[in-house]
This record gives C-alpha cells, sequence and structure tokens, in this order.
C-alpha cells in the first residue's frame, strides 16, 4: 500500500483534507495536496494505544501466559484498531509473573503491536484492591525490583503500586530503569500523592477506581492529580467504571494529561482471576467490578457522543497522550513524516472501515 489517497486528518490538532498519504517501508513517506474540488472521502486517524489490557480474542494472559496468547491477543487488538498495546498482569504468583515475563521476553522478536508489558502489582495497597487478590499483595524491597526487572530484560514497561507503602529507593530504580510508575490502587492523602508525582511519578492508573476518593475534608489522590502541573491519568470510559460525566469533568480539568485504557478483560473460569460477562462489564463471581468489555474506538465514541469532549480530544486521548508517556511519541500515536505507517480509516459515524499496520492493510 504506497499510497492512502484523498483523506482527510488531525495533525496537530489541526483537520487537514484532500490528502494523500505516500508510505514506504512502514512508514509515512510524505503527504501530496489535491485539488480543493475533489472531496475527502476518507478520514484517518492514528491507530490507538492501550497502556491497560489484560486479555482480548478469548484469551487471558494471566491465565494463559504463553506466546500463544500474545499472538492471539494481538491479532484480535489489530483488527479493533488497537495497534500498540501493553499486555497487563494483575497482583498475582511470583510463578506466573515469571510465566508472564518469559512468555514476554520470547514473542518480542517477533511482536507487532505488543509494546510489552503492564504490571498493576503486587505492590498495592489492601485497602485499595478492588478485584486483585489480597493474599498476593506486599510491600516491594528493593532487591526484588531489581531482581524483577533483571529477569524481564526490558519487557516491562510501566507498573502500578501504592507509592504511601513503598520506599523511595524502590520507586528511584523503578524510574532510574525506564519503567512508567503509575499510582494506582492507592489510599494515599493528597500529600501523599502530590509528594509522590514530585518524586517522578508520571501517572495515575483508572482515575478514580480503586484510590482515596475526594473528599471536601480530605481532597484524595483525584485532586492531587488535577492540582499537579505534570501528573497524567487513564480513565475508563465505559459509563460502568464511571458516570460520563465524571469523565467529561475530568477532562476538562486535565486536558492533555488524561488517556483512555480499556481495563478489558475475556471471560475465565480458572484460576485466581474468573471473570463474568455481566451486561456491559465483567465481575468477579462475588460480583465485584474485575473490567471492562470496552474497545478503544468504542471509548473514543463514548467521549465524542457521551462526554461532550470534541472529537480531536478524544482521538488524542487514544493516541499521542498515550504514546508519550511511553516515550514512543517520535513513531507512533500521531500522523507525521517518519510516523509508522499505523492507520485506521473511519467514517463519518466513526464506524471502522479499514486497518492499516506498519503500510499493510489487516484483513478483517
Amino acid at each position: 500500500m504506497p499510497v492512502i489517497e484523498n483523506v482527510s486528518f488531525y495533525q496537530n490538532n489541526v483537520l487537514i483534507e484532500n490528502q494523500n498519504i505516500e508510505i514506504n517501508q512502514g512508514l509515512i513517506t510524505s503527504f501530496e495536496s489535491n485539488p480543493p474540488e475533489k472531496k475527502t472521502e476518507k478520514f484517518v486517524v492514528p491507530g490507538f494505544i492501550d497502556l491497560q489490557i489484560y486479555g482480548a480474542g478469548g484469551r487471558l494472559f494471566s491465565a494463559a501466559p504463553t506466546v500463544e496468547s500474545l499472538t492471539i491477543m494481538e491479532d484480535d487488538l489489530l483488527k479493533k484498531g488497537t495497534t500498540g498495546f501493553l499486555a497487563c498482569m494483575a497482583t498475582n504468583t511470583p510463578e506466573v509473573f515469571n510465566e508472564c515475563i518469559k512468555a514476554a521476553k520470547e514473542h518480542r522478536s517477533s511482536a507487532r503491536n505488543c509494546l510489552g508489558l503492564h504490571l498493576e502489582g503486587p505492590y498495592l495497597n489492601p485497602k485499595r484492591l478492588g478485584a486483585h487478590v489480597p493474599e498476593f499483595v506486599r510491600k516491594a524491597s528493593l532487591d526484588e525490583i531489581k531482581q524483577l526487572l533483571d529477569f524481564g530484560d526490558g519487557v516491562i514497561k510501566m507498573m502500578t503500586i501504592a507509592p504511601e507503602l513503598q520506599d523511595d529507593d524502590v520507586i528511584q530504580y523503578l524510574l532510574d530503569n525506564g519503567v512508567v510508575v503509575s499510582l494506582g490502587h492507592s489510599n494515599a492523602t493528597f500529600d501523599e500523592a502530590t509528594a509522590a508525582y514530585n518524586k517522578g511519578i508520571q501517572t495515575t492508573t483508572h482515575l478514580f477506581n480503586a484510590m482515596s476518593p475526594i473528599h471536601h475534608r480530605e481532597p484524595g489522590i483525584p485532586t492531587a492529580v488535577f492540582s499537579h502541573d505534570k501528573a497524567m491519568a487513564s480513565i475508563i470510559a465505559d459509563g460502568q467504571h464511571l458516570n460520563f460525566e465524571v469523565v467529561k469533568f475530568a477532562q476538562k480539568l486535565l486536558k492533555q494529561r488524561l488517556f483512555l485504557i480499556t481495563d478489558a478483560v475475556t471471560e475465565c473460569s480458572t484460576g485466581p482471576y474468573q471473570h463474568v460477562a455481566k451486561a456491559e462489564k465483567f465481575v468477579m463471581p462475588d460480583g465485584t467490578l474485575s473490567g471492562s468489555s470496552l474497545t478503544m474506538l468504542q471509548a473514543v465514541k463514548n467521549c465524542v457522543l457521551r462526554c461532550d469532549i470534541s472529537l480531536v480530544d478524544a482521538l488524542n486521548m487514544a493516541t499521542i497522550y498515550p504514546s508519550k508517556l511511553i516515550g514512543r511519541q517520535d513513531v507512533i500515536g500521531r500522523i507525521d513524516i517518519g510516523c509508522k505507517a499505523n492507520l485506521l480509516v473511519l467514517d463519518k459515524d466513526l464506524n471502522l472501515q479499514e486497518v492499516i499496520f506498519e503500510g499493510n492493510q489487516i484483513s478483517s
């Protein structure tokens, strides 16, 4: 596919129309304008980037931590428009973590849209676990973190921790070794959360969920995020984890510091995380909310249609903002010369028409 003809797209938040996008060796190489009277037929956006997803294609990665599972997830997510993702691991035994890390390392040489791993736990606050299994939760030690990252050999890209329970040297070691550290499943006070962001913790896991809330005398983690000048946050815009009005409120305050995740799981009847489909979400057998059935495209649509967020802002929340967080904005998450040709063609109603990954069309 050397050329995508006569399309419109956003570049630096400006709508550019009547363009041909030229592609060479999987990269965007140039743009060419069409005559203004030639009607633009297609709307193109960058491929979506999901930094927290547990399963896809019927595979829950932690329940089947294999290269095959990652390949199945990749295939399914590509067809749905997610051209970059971090496979997420919930709090579990060291053995399961090691199996997941081993699979990710084995898969790395042939990986397509899997960018690495996000470890959500086990270094969380027992008071804010949500669906996480309490017997696996513990405080981190520096030696354990060193061994974990050494064994990970670069595949661990992101980690969610409760910083109020962790030593400063643990947090600093993660940051020094290029891991994106996210505050989550935390009972931190406003002051504790603010101190964590000031120490370098970059972001926050699923804003409002599994964290100290906003109270008029105890402002909690969300207020710390809103008040900080750099702290980012992910959010699950499915209408189940949060009311859409809360998503709308958060975006107005955070703007480019808020990004979308799916936190999606699949049905699973084995292991510690048994997810049962219920309406438009997943719950544990005891009814605890455990994950979403969301896609990134639906999250974007929900932002536009239910949260009064502009299309360009909603797209940025699914593309350039997460790519910046993981330091990949030079090649993914935007449409520009030198970027990977990871592109989605949408119709006027934001329905997915075509997926292009590294210049190649993905069959549905």
